[in-house]
């Protein structure tokens, strides 16, 4: 673990700040908030509690993503009317980052203000059953990659395979080199309850790809810490090396017969004690891995 995050992760400890950041913060700071993201002309994060999207303001409209209004069926009245402060420009488009409620709930005002919405084929496929009344049902849909163009901007939706789900995609700006990826890369925090919905193998291999891809910055579903910052390749990588220490350790754990209950109650990773998070998500990742080695699921 490099030095500057370890001491970055400590100076947060030392504050009081663990576990509780997420919570703490949002005491802080107004409940809805718009940050243009440094060094860009037109790109913006809109954060909802603690959950954040991104949208992109061009001169011939505005691309938005995920709503973020999980139990507010209104809420996506805010995020229009964030995106008003901003700009005049039509909401031309809202990609969902993947198919679950808490990100992607909410659209109706985006849909009313006459937004195409657009996602990975597999999150349409699981939308429909479910029948959501405050979740709109995507219009367009793709399986390995779609670009959009509007008014001098490209972001590309890429999907590299199954990680916190079956439908999370990557959006790149290749001009600003930023990438907009939700859930199955914390920033500056350890997992949490979200890795019980991943493919933890599929997960490694789907962030070595992230890695090889061409981009600086990261903006996170949810705000990265310390001071809500965004993510880097070195966020990615310290990620990667959770899991594979987790998943070796966890197989040698089940192959002892350890899986479920010891494995979980006794497993540690002191290494991480640090990262706000690690108390409520460290029986987790172990639980997801034993499922793993312990079960083959």
């Amino acid at each position: 673990m490099p030095g500057r995050h370890l001491g970055a992760l400590a100076a947060i400890l030392a504050a009081g700040l663990l576990a509780a950041m997420p919570a703490e913060a949002q005491q802080q700071r107004p409940p809805i908030q718009t940050t243009k993201v440094e060094g860009t002309d037109n790109v913006y994060i809109f954060r909802n509690g603690n959950h954040q999207a991104m949208f992109i303001v061009t001169r011939e409209g505005v691309i938005a993503t995920d709503p973020v209004a999980y139990g507010k069926p209104d809420g996506g009245k805010q995020y229009v009317d964030e995106i008003r402060k901003v700009t005049n420009q039509p909401i031309k488009y809202v990609v969902y980052s993947h198919h679950h409620y808490d990100h992607i709930a909410g659209g109706k005002a985006l849909k009313d203000a006459g937004a195409t919405f657009i996602s990975h084929a597999n999150a349409k496929k699981r939308l429909v059953p479910l029948k959501d009344p405050h979740t709109v049902i995507p219009d367009k849909t793709f399986r390995k990659k779609m670009t959009l163009t509007l008014g001098g901007t490209t972001l590309e939706l890429i999907y590299l395979g199954v990680n916190h789900s079956d439908s999370n995609i990557v959006m790149r700006l290749p001009k600003e080199k930023i990438i907009f990826l939700v859930d199955t890369i914390p920033v500056g925090t350890f997992p949490g309850r979200g890795f019980i919905d991943i493919d933890p193998l599929a997960t490694e291999v789907f962030i070595e790809k992230v890695l090889k891809m061409d981009w600086t910055r990261m903006i996170p579903g949810h705000p990265g810490q310390p001071g809500d910052r965004l993510g880097t390749k070195q966020d990615a990588q310290d990620i990667l090396t959770l899991m594979r220490e987790a998943s070796a350790d966890m197989k040698k754990l089940a192959q002892e017969g350890k899986c479920w209950e010891p494995a979980e109650r006794e497993y540690k990773m002191p290494k991480y004690a640090s990262w706000p998070g690690y108390e409520a998500g460290m029986p987790l990742v172990a639980r997801r891995y034993c499922g793993v080695w312990g079960r083959g699921t």
